[in-house]
């Protein structure tokens, strides 16, 4: 009776299993097919089309970067399921380039609401571009519901400026504000060893002091005034403004908006930033009759700038020959890359294939990374100077920042392009080593213990920093200088004192850099690649942009997250009003991150205290 009973269970707990096996099946392949349909769709799907006399639209999300930085399912449910806003330049460059001559294309319009905090080089260079297209007669509109700095001057550049009724035109000038670390270390017993050469390579002290040195101060000063002069006159040659009304509304904002009532809308019209305040529907009816009505008489007649992109590449003829734009982006780290750092290693794996592939006749490097490991500096520099004595042209092109370690790789060019608004130079090097002996004294920890020779364990945080230590790594960092001096000069044809004299840790836009000698010539990407392409002799050729972390795999998964973000709601807005305690906290993350991303195994560092204004 029993044996019955366990055979009866037995088989009842069988056939569920079987049950629950085939259940899994189903499901799986049924998962499986949906999958294949999917890449079936994506493969196959018609390109989509592109009205005559349609408005290129250009709604940047984000900030605009260099590459975009590729987010996997992982990275989406570490994040929380919101992936970052990213908008990649030189897509946006391509698609104002292309619709520039494209008989289709009747106007251009942007809307600015979702771009967000970007280097003004990179800004600069998008409104070139479309300066470009407004010389071929074509009208440019430009909307936002208010604007920062930023959005404005982007948004400046069109024709016709819009701004919603209780919008806000925000122009604040240019500032440089660091925290300063040295007495909350004296509080904690950390005491920080700087081993430095130059009196302008400042990255150091946040560690050492509570404010800034007159020699940062007096650098800072020049950057940011140089900065904004080049600002200030593209708003007033966009805008046709006159000078004093434009520092008035700088400078003295309250008072603008006290004459007119607390108004900023009307400040604004006031100070000839802005042609009228408009709704969303008032913004698209005036767009239906400056444009033309779509198909179905809903909207203006438009073709968003992803998908007008994808109709040119998918319609352009194939070329043999190809110019490659490898970019680093990010701080520079031994090693291989990383989300938001450039590898050493793998950046110069991606060099060298581009020097065998028999297709690529030129490189262009795109830097915007104001520097980081020395050891992975010079290795990317070897391999860009093995590609020049290949036989194959090399070009550098500056994006926001090329500085420090940046500056270092670009060496390696034949020829440098920058932006008047790029930051650059910072030609120096550092060391930091953080002595932790009072801390763990004040909480009742000791170390002790012997060595079979002075410098065995001298580089113990735990104990103080040994004399001998210290002399160490203070001629360690006076060789790694006169090197990167050494490295400089045999670039740009100059002496090593004569690279000294503009050296020593002093950061210049790519304006002053020029007239230095560190800089050839002022210019974007696109001439950078221009000239890559002249240097190598040819007359038809195509722009590729060869990347390490993205394969084919992980491409076809990009266009699944990018597809089906927005329908699940996983699309993550740039934060342009964040509060003043997440500007704080944030600030102080990004500054922990960015110690945590150093991995020199000389700990001899190329980086400047400069962020991408």
């Amino acid at each position: 009776m029993v044996k019955r009973l366990f055979a009866f269970l037995g088989a009842i707990l069988a056939g569920f299993w079987r049950t629950i096996d085939v259940l899994r099946r189903v499901v799986l392949n049924a998962v499986f097919l949906l999958l294949l349909a999917f890449v079936v769709v994506l493969l196959w799907r018609a390109l989509p089309a592109v009205p005559d006399g349609a408005a290129l639209v250009l709604r940047p999300a984000g900030p605009l970067v260099e590459q975009t930085t590729f987010e996997t399912p992982l990275d989406l449910l570490r994040n929380g399921g919101v992936a970052p806003s990213q908008t990649a330049l030189h897509d946006l460059l391509e698609a104002v380039e292309a619709a520039r001559d494209d008989t289709r294309i009747k106007a251009l319009v942007i809307e600015t609401d979702r771009l967000g905090p970007t280097g003004l080089s990179k800004l600069a260079e998008l409104r070139a571009a479309i300066v470009a297209f407004r010389q071929s007669g074509k009208p440019v509109f430009a909307r936002g519901e208010r604007f920062t700095q930023g959005q404005y001057y982007l948004a400046s550049v069109a024709d016709e400026v819009h701004v919603g009724p209780d919008g806000f035109v925000l122009l604040q000038g240019l500032a440089r504000y660091i925290s300063y670390f040295a007495a909350a270390l004296d509080k904690l017993g950390v005491k920080m060893h700087v081993f430095r050469v130059g009196e302008y390579k400042a990255f150091s002290e946040p560690f050492t002091r509570n404010d800034m040195s007159e020699a940062d101060r007096e650098a800072s000063r020049d950057l940011l005034e140089g900065l904004w002069t080049n600002v200030r006159e593209d708003l007033i040659a966009s805008r046709r403004l006159i000078p004093e009304k434009l520092d008035a509304y700088v400078n003295a904002y309250p008072d603008a908006l006290a004459a007119t009532g607390g108004d900023a809308v009307s400040a604004a019209r006031d100070a000839g930033l802005i042609d009228r305040a408009s709704t969303r529907d008032e913004w698209r009816e005036l767009l239906k009759a400056r444009v033309g009505v779509s198909e179905d008489g809903k909207d203006f007649r438009r073709v968003e700038a992803d998908d007008y992109l994808a109709v040119v590449r998918a319609t352009r003829p194939e070329q043999d020959d190809q110019v490659a734009v490898l970019v680093a982006q990010g701080a520079i780290i031994d090693g291989s890359d990383t989300q938001s750092a450039v590898g050493g290693d793998s950046l110069a794996h991606l060099i060298r294939t581009a020097r065998e592939d028999d297709r690529v006749k030129a490189l262009v490097l795109r830097v915007d990374s104001p520097g980081g490991s020395a050891w992975a500096s010079e290795v990317i520099r070897r391999e860009l100077e093995l590609t020049r004595e290949a036989g194959k042209p090399v070009v550098a092109s500056m994006s926001s920042v090329a500085a420090s370690g940046g500056y270092w790789i670009a060496t390696g060019a034949e020829e440098i392009f920058a932006s008047p608004a790029s930051l650059t130079g910072s030609i120096g090097i550092f060391a930091l080593f953080p002595e932790l002996a009072g801390s763990l004294d004040k909480l009742g920890v000791n170390t002790d213990g012997v060595a079979t020779s002075p410098l065995a364990g001298a580089f113990d945080p735990r104990r103080p920093l040994e004399p001998a230590a210290a002399k160490t790594i203070q001629l360690g960092i006076e060789h790694g200088y006169r090197r990167f001096l050494q490295t400089v000069a045999k670039a740009r044809d100059m002496s090593a004192p004569e690279v000294d004299t503009v050296a020593r840790g002093r950061v210049w836009t790519g304006e002053a850099a020029t007239k230095l000698g560190l800089v050839d010539q002022l210019g974007g990407l696109e001439a950078a690649v221009a000239a890559a392409a002249a240097r190598a002799g040819l007359k038809r050729y195509e722009t590729v942009w060869p990347r390490a972390d993205v394969g084919p795999g992980q491409r076809l998964l990009q266009r699944f997250v990018a597809t089906f973000a927005p329908v699940a709601g996983l699309s993550g807005l740039s934060g342009l009003s964040a509060s003043p305690f997440a500007v704080v906290i944030n600030g102080l993350q990004q500054d922990a991150n960015e110690l945590l991303r150093w991995n020199d195994p000389r700990h001899l560092y190329t980086h400047c205290l400069c962020e991408a204004l």
